[in-house]
């Protein structure tokens, strides 16, 4: 797949091996699981971070061969999750970042055109998500509303 906003294609990357069930030498169960991922969310770590943590320091490869959900879905469920998707809020931070180094350097001319491609990528998540209804039509993204909603 070519990238977004580059006219050359992606690396290959390796691919997860093909299992269908839960491997024998887990020893944790799906409501121990749960309750982990939800303790995590309340200590405001994302979705990417808990999977993480989980596969590292519990030894769950996949959280949804153990449960068979994904761990936002557990999220959405327990009633934990984010307001904003963690992929939206990810980039308004990284837009936040940006816009704080370019008001001290003002001629990092090419990092003003990595904020305006960062950007482009936020607006056209919005008009993805509100869609298909995961964000309010009436949502409209600012970088001072970002720093508002994140801070």
């Amino acid at each position: 797949m070519a990238r977004m906003h580059a006219r050359r294609k992606g690396r290959s990357c390796s691919t997860r091996p093909m299992i269908s069930e839960n491997p024998a030498w887990v020893t944790l169960k799906a409501t121990e699981v749960e309750d982990l991922i939800v303790k995590m969310a309340r200590d405001g770590l994302t979705s990417a971070r808990i999977g993480l943590m989980l596969r590292d320091q519990y030894g769950v490869p996949d959280v949804k061969l153990l449960t068979g959900k994904c761990v936002t879905e557990i999220m959405k469920i327990k009633g934990v999750a984010p307001a904003l998707p963690e992929d939206l809020s990810s980039l308004m931070r990284r837009a936040i970042a940006l816009n704080v180094h370019l008001r001290d350097n003002k001629g990092d001319h090419s990092n003003r055109r990595g904020l305006q491609l960062i950007e482009s990528k936020i607006r056209r998540l919005e008009h993805y998500y509100k869609d298909n209804g995961i964000i309010p039509m009436d949502w409209k993204y600012s970088l001072k509303t970002a720093e508002i909603m994140l801070k």
